[in-house]
């Protein structure tokens, strides 16, 4: 066989597996056998690269990150709908299409996701363009993020050129895990789903937006009444190409009907595996879609109804306490369970002592709940008039409920914490977080495993993890010769990394990966850093007080000295490796503020940053009267603006490849 046709048949193959999996959820062959096949496809084309095409399936784990995305003008509008809000505004809507035609149509009712709307373009059965819909008129052209979600095909099952147009959407599993994962590593959570999806595909990485697990529904086709007549058939139509459409549409006679779809919906969207916000309603021929026409903002022969944010009343019969992987005591209120949006609700998060103060909240008081954005349970007032007396102030604790040691909450903050690192209800989410990739970057030590080791007995602080024994090992479930074996080398490996990493790795509040490295850099020894004081520490551009404050109660711990000891015993490097900044007087841009903005040709801003920091500059983000240089690449914008306002020096990109080969 010749390679090209074996490329050819493995891409149908996988395409054909993938649709099984990822829209049909049937699939038909193991998930060794798919990843047997899509070996040898990505073996054959880094062999004969000339094979290799766009709507390959392998294709999908992203590419090269973008500086910005480009404008793309829709051919035809992507229009928002109109609203009714209930049963008798539906009434009226459907009475004044049936006046407006002379008859009563068919109507199709589908569910209205929850998330980002795109348009597809397909040019002989090739998914060329993804695109936002941005106002309407313009969006921004996201093909490379869109091409990491498996359930859009990239080839579809005919050649056929046309327009579709769909929802990409994260659904309630993926939400949850990104959320977790944010949460472990000390980022803000997202919202809800749609944030969080559309958030992804806005990433200039598309390697973030592949590891986001989104998903797509298409709900329709743009101007293709030559292929098939209706909105029904077209869902039909694109279910026959290998597009995934959600099987939950009907078509309908009478309002009546529609109402019977809308109340159902209200009841089971908490049980479906992703959000919805409402029901979409359509006039199902394009012929009457057509007679129907549109007004400047939306068309006449479709409506949205949006479910009502819906507020309840519950009582608070306990409160409980728990501790984060930063040592965060979050209160959370146990309610009388009570359904809300669908689901039923029984405790919320209080957040701190200044919330409950503030909502004035005792146990046992009677409460308003509702979903924040539809989906997190929230507080939104106590029923004061409603108390009988009996109720009971909530006591914040003063010590940690986990492991006894007394409670701080430093000066302008909200949140009470523990600062004891060999607090257990903080030891495995700090484990996990230790080995990340973005920390010391143990490959094997997944989540799992290391729950497994900890469940085991072998893993109760950070630096068990160098004194791991082969044997001990060998004796867990799962865990071979060969897997052994590189985890224990991965381990030894992780001992050379530089001390930025491990003082990130150690999940000091406040303390990322940026400010890590601005630390080591300067104290370049972690018995530096232990004895540094809150005045040295923001002696450090980028270093503020409160990072300082605590770093410093950290480092007071004995457990945390011991820690450290006991890392430096194992052989853990504690000395800083990476290349220093220039910092005397005779760098060429000491004690510079620099900021990029714009797009670069030459280099990306991030390689440019770097380059500039090397010569002895601070590079931040945004523009102050503390700003001593802007370098405005194309289509610069307002930080440009502020910058001449300010009487900021600004170099183009050209001065700045001078500037830059000059000082090389």
């Amino acid at each position: 066989m010749e390679m090209a046709e074996r490329v050819e048949e493995l891409r149908q193959t996988l395409n054909q597996y993938g649709y099984e999996y990822y829209v049909l959820d049937r699939p038909s062959v193991p998930d060794s056998e798919y990843d047997r096949l899509m070996n040898e496809l990505i073996q054959i084309e880094t062999d004969y690269p000339e094979l290799r095409t766009p709507d390959s399936p392998t294709q999908r784990v992203g590419g090269a990150p973008l500086d910005a995305f480009v404008k793309v003008t829709h051919d035809t509008p992507m229009l928002s709908l109109g609203n009714v809000f209930s049963k008798e505004e539906l009434v009226e809507w459907v009475e004044r299409i049936e006046k407006d035609l002379g008859y009563t149509p068919t109507f199709v009712a589908e569910l209205k996701f929850d998330g980002l709307a795109v348009s597809l373009k397909y040019e002989n059965g090739r998914l060329v363009r993804g695109a936002t819909r941005g106002d309407g008129t313009t969006g921004e052209d996201i093909t490379q993020n869109l091409k990491t979600i498996r359930s859009i095909p990239l080839r579809l099952n005919e050649d056929v050129t046309f327009e579709v147009r769909g929802e990409a959407y994260m659904p309630k599993r993926s939400f949850e895990q990104l959320n977790d994962e944010r949460e472990r590593i000390g980022e803000p959570l997202f919202a809800n789903p749609r944030n969080a999806a559309a958030g992804s595909l806005r990433q200039l990485d598309s390697k973030i937006a592949a590891s986001r697990n989104l998903a797509f529904f298409a709900y329709g086709l743009v101007s293709q009444d030559d292929l098939v007549a209706s909105h029904d058939e077209s869902l039909d139509y694109l279910k026959r190409l290998g597009v995934a459409v959600s099987g939950d549409y009907t078509t309908c006679q009478t309002a009546d009907e529609l109402w019977d779809y809308i109340e159902t919906y209200v009841t089971k969207r908490s049980d479906l595996p992703y959000e919805i916000d409402g029901i979409v309603i359509k006039v199902a021929g394009y012929e009457e879609q057509e007679q129907l026409g549109f007004t400047a903002k939306s068309p006449r022969w479709a409506v949205a109804y949006k479910f009502p944010a819906e507020e309840v009343v519950t009582t608070i019969e306990d409160v409980d306490f728990s501790v984060g992987r930063t040592g965060k005591v979050t209160p959370r209120a146990r309610f009388a369970p009570v359904s809300v949006a669908g689901s039923t609700v029984t405790y919320a998060t209080l957040h701190n002592e200044d919330f409950i103060k503030e909502k004035d909240l005792h146990i046992g008081d009677r409460v308003v709940i509702k979903k924040a954005g539809d989906v997190i349970p929230a507080v939104v007032s106590a029923l004061a008039s409603e108390r009988s007396g009996e109720e009971r102030v909530i006591e914040f604790p003063t010590h940690c409920p986990a492991c006894g040691s007394e409670l701080i909450r430093l000066e302008g903050e909200a949140d009470h914490r523990c600062v004891n690192p060999e607090c257990p209800a903080q030891l495995l989410e700090g484990l996990i977080h230790f080995v990340s990739r973005q920390a010391m970057n143990i490959d094997g030590l997944g989540e799992k495993v290391i729950t497994q080791l900890h469940e085991a007995g072998l893993v109760h602080n950070v630096a068990d993890l160098y004194r791991l024994d082969r044997d001990d090992l060998l004796g867990l479930e799962r865990m071979g010769e060969t897997s052994v074996t590189n985890l224990l080398s991965a381990i030894e490996q992780s001992k050379q990394n530089s001390l930025e990493r491990v003082l990130f790795a150690l999940g000091i509040r406040l303390v990322g990966q940026k400010a890590a490295s601005l630390i080591a850099e300067r104290f370049e020894t972690m018995d530096a850093i232990i004895a540094a004081t809150v005045e040295e520490l923001t002696s450090i551009d980028g270093i503020g007080t409160k990072m300082a404050e605590s770093i410093v109660l950290y480092f007071e711990k004995p457990e945390a000295r011991e820690l450290v000891k006991e890392l430096a015993e194992s052989g853990v490097n504690l000395s800083f490796k990476g290349m220093k900044r220039p910092t005397t007087e005779g760098a060429p841009l000491s004690g510079k503020t620099v900021v990029l903005t714009g797009k670069l040709h030459e280099m990306t801003r991030g390689e440019a940053g770097k380059q500039l920091e090397l010569l002895g500059a601070s590079v931040t983000g945004s523009v102050s009267k503390n700003t001593d240089l802007l370098v405005a690449g194309e289509k610069a914008g307002s930080k440009l603006a502020k910058a001449e306002s300010l009487g900021i020096e600004v170099w183009d990109e050209a001065k700045l490849l001078d500037f830059l080969k000059e000082h090389a």
